[in-house]
């Protein structure tokens, strides 16, 4: 009789390794459904929805973090770090705007705590939990405990990215990486890739805005005035 642990050690890493076949397999040619897709009426009331969202950028200070992967605290420390200073500077924190665009490996931070367990989003996408030091099964950024989150010199921050939301922080998802992502992953599963993207986005946290592209939304919070900042 096998020993259960290692076969679903075996199993979890034979899942993660397909993904990361597929997803290497594809290459270029993944580019071609989501571009297909722009044109749909779906696609198009997305850009609506976009255009619209950034007609919310109205502050005296705004800026853009732009967030194509995985990279410790910093997606969430430093639209804190903005808000604090600049109201330390003068400037109240509901007179500033923040945007966070999440693209490419970036992306999972938009997802709540079901589909990272479900799809094993910490091994695929390499974001460990900070408590357990293993590949997250959660999001780690989605509600966190007080004193989770700790900076020398400074002590306890909320960077959760509700906390954040709270402090007017708004968050748009790339819309071409989740469809490039969970077509990786179907195929590497042998499932319905739009399935799998249906379930994603049914899996979206709260106030997270798809874009198009990752790219064409830190065009467009410039176009609004946002000042650039690179995360990764």
């Amino acid at each position: 009789m096998k020993n259960k642990t290692v076969t679903q050690g075996t199993d979890r890493r034979n899942f993660i390794g397909a993904i990361a076949t597929s997803a290497a397999a594809m290459g270029i040619g993944s580019l071609v459904t989501p571009f297909a897709a722009a044109a749909s009426p779906t696609h198009n009331e997305m850009i609506g929805e976009a255009d619209e969202w950034f007609s919310k950028l109205k502050g005296k200070h705004k800026i853009v973090f732009d967030v194509p992967a995985p990279h410790e605290i910093f997606p969430f420390a430093w639209p804190r770090v903005f808000l604090l200073t600049n109201q330390a500077t003068g400037t109240p924190e509901k007179e500033n705007n923040v945007v966070v665009i999440l693209r490419h490996s970036g992306i999972p931070y938009a997802f709540e705590d079901r589909i990272w367990e479900q799809y094993k989003f910490g091994e695929m996408f390499k974001v460990d939990d900070p408590k357990t030091k293993a590949p997250a099964v959660r999001n780690p950024f989605w509600k966190p405990q007080p004193g989770d989150y700790k900076v020398p010199g400074i002590g306890s921050v909320d960077i959760g990215i509700d906390q954040l939301q709270e402090s007017g922080v708004m968050f748009g998802v790339c819309d071409m990486a989740m469809t490039v992502y969970s077509s990786a992953m179907a195929q590497g599963v042998g499932k319905d890739p739009a399935e799998i993207k249906k379930d994603w986005m049914s899996g979206l946290l709260p106030g997270i805005q798809p874009m198009p592209s990752g790219v064409w939304a830190v065009g467009r919070a410039q176009e609004h005035g946002c000042a650039y900042c690179f995360v990764g």
